[in-house]
């Protein structure tokens, strides 16, 4: 392989002959392991990788129709896979092995994909750089001192490093969109219901969506098809039928209106990533689409709500890693409350704690109403403002972070620094629609460029629009082949 292919000739090449999938698996996996400073992956099975790569060869030969033959995918850590350990990066669940695959990589391995390893996070998807793993901080291809985004951090490492092809991720507040804008690489957040979360561990359960991080917005198209649907083992599937993405990417964007919202533009926005995302819209502009200012009103409420609502969720959820019904045990308790109290103390990182105390306060007697019931008041006036905009404009372009990736330790100690990196895409999540980033540029720093990600929003079940508008901007301003020097210094 002479460099990144795109998902589709890994594919067929595979099915064609020319190469076997354990031949595409070896050579992964040998960057996987020059690569291991990185800290991208918690888990790696040579040999269990390669046997998974055999068994495609073997559906291959009989004739098997395998949309994603041989393609190695990278699963982030919250997510179960049959053979592998799934932590959460976290030491509560330190050796657990799921018993069962999560429908999205039920639907991976049915394709003919093979999955690579585990990838790191924030621990239980809570953080926005993977400085919280409790294992190992991952590092950013671009500039190792720098942080990958989270909590898909090591999701994004790996792809734009070219230690995967494609990735999973999960997006609860950006965890997809934010690190694939510091990395340089595609990230798709689907509309809430479109992929099933059976088998993702829970953070916040109206929130969490998985998506694909890739190279290409062909190739996030591709992974899209293959993991939407209903699924009767998640009631928030929707039942709505999925359209293939995949052979529209190519169709342009003449005739789209695309709305440039006047609260994501402003001064707390790096000057750089607005210059940049601006050449995106023009870029836009150029292919026939049609450009419009919009209002988002109540955006500066969205990360008070993004963060009463998450962590009040991400209480409910946690309450069960007690050492009773899940996660490990505390060895020196000697009673029920020694066992809760000693085994959550003992194995879950600050991080976690924080958001549990602070989530359950907010679901308190007495706070109740004053913080989580006007904080889902004002998510439905968050989802009034896009349902407002998408009637004037089919697609919104936007920045996806403030600034460019920072350095490792530099806000680990301030968590309210480390929230306003969330400022501008929690909101969506809020309001259950669909987001892509694309990169678009990087930086001009003389020491270190840095890459930078326009982010589109659309309606629901709009994936199809995004992903063709993304197409349109990566064709303008990206060179989808282009490795970091570590990526291809491995």
């Amino acid at each position: 392989m002479t460099g990144p292919l795109p998902l589709k000739a890994i594919a067929d090449s595979v099915r064609s002959g020319a190469r076997t999938s354990v031949d595409v698996a070896t050579e992964y996996l040998d960057r996987i392991e020059r690569g291991a400073a990185l800290g991208a992956f918690l888990a790696v099975d040579r040999a269990r990788t390669l046997a998974e790569a055999a068994a495609v060869d073997a559906r291959v030969a009989r004739g098997e129709a395998l949309p994603l033959a041989g393609v190695p995918v990278a699963v982030k850590d919250n997510i179960h896979a049959v053979g592998f350990t799934t932590t959460c990066a976290s030491r509560m669940l330190e050796g657990f092995r799921p018993p069962f695959d999560a429908t999205v990589v039920e639907k991976l391995r049915a394709a003919g994909a093979v999955v690579l390893g585990k990838t790191n996070l924030d621990e239980f998807a809570m953080g926005s750089s993977t400085e919280n793993s409790a294992y190992v901080a991952c590092r950013n291809p671009w500039a190792t001192d720098r942080i990958p985004g989270g909590s898909s951090g090591g999701s994004a490492a790996a792809v734009a490093a070219n230690l995967a092809p494609a990735a999973l991720g999960s997006d609860t507040g950006g965890s997809i969109r934010q690190p694939a804008a510091l990395t340089g690489t595609v990230g798709l957040k689907p509309t809430y219901g479109r992929v099933s979360r059976f088998g993702l561990v829970a953070f916040g359960s109206s929130l969490d969506q998985v998506g694909p991080m890739t190279r290409r917005v062909e190739d996030a198209a591709m992974l899209h098809d293959v993991l939407s649907g209903h699924d009767p083992k998640d009631a928030t599937t929707s039942a709505r039928p999925h359209a293939p993405t995949a052979p529209h990417v190519g169709d342009g964007v003449r005739g789209l209106r695309i709305g440039l919202p006047d609260e994501y533009f402003g001064d707390a926005v790096d000057s750089e990533i607005r210059a940049s995302v601006e050449s995106a819209g023009r870029a836009l502009e150029a292919a026939g689409a049609v450009l419009k200012r919009v209002s988002l009103p109540h955006t500066p409420h969205a990360i008070p709500t993004y963060y009463i609502v998450a962590t009040s969720e991400a209480s409910s959820n946690l309450a069960r890693y007690d050492g009773v019904h899940y996660g490990r045990r505390h060895p020196e308790a000697v009673d029920i409350a020694s066992l809760f109290t000693g085994s959550r103390s003992a194995y879950l990182g600050k991080e976690v704690k924080r958001r549990i105390l602070l989530g359950t306060w907010c679901l308190s007697s007495g706070f109740y109403d004053a913080f989580y019931d006007r904080a889902l008041r004002i998510r439905s006036l968050l989802k009034a403002d896009f349902d407002a905009a998408f009637r004037d404009v089919d697609l919104v372009l936007c920045p996806t972070t403030p600034t460019p990736a920072w350095r490792l330790g530099e806000k680990i100690s301030d968590p309210v620094q480390m929230y306003v990196a969330d400022i501008l895409t929690g909101a969506c999540n809020l309001a259950g629609i669909p987001g892509l980033v694309v990169p678009c540029g990087t930086t001009g720093q003389k020491d270190t460029r840095l890459p930078i990600g326009a982010q589109l929003l659309g309606p629901a079940w709009s994936e199809s629009l995004l992903l063709r508008a993304g197409a349109v901007i990566e064709a303008a301003c990206w060179d989808p082949s282009f490795v970091p020097s570590f990526g291809s210094a491995s």
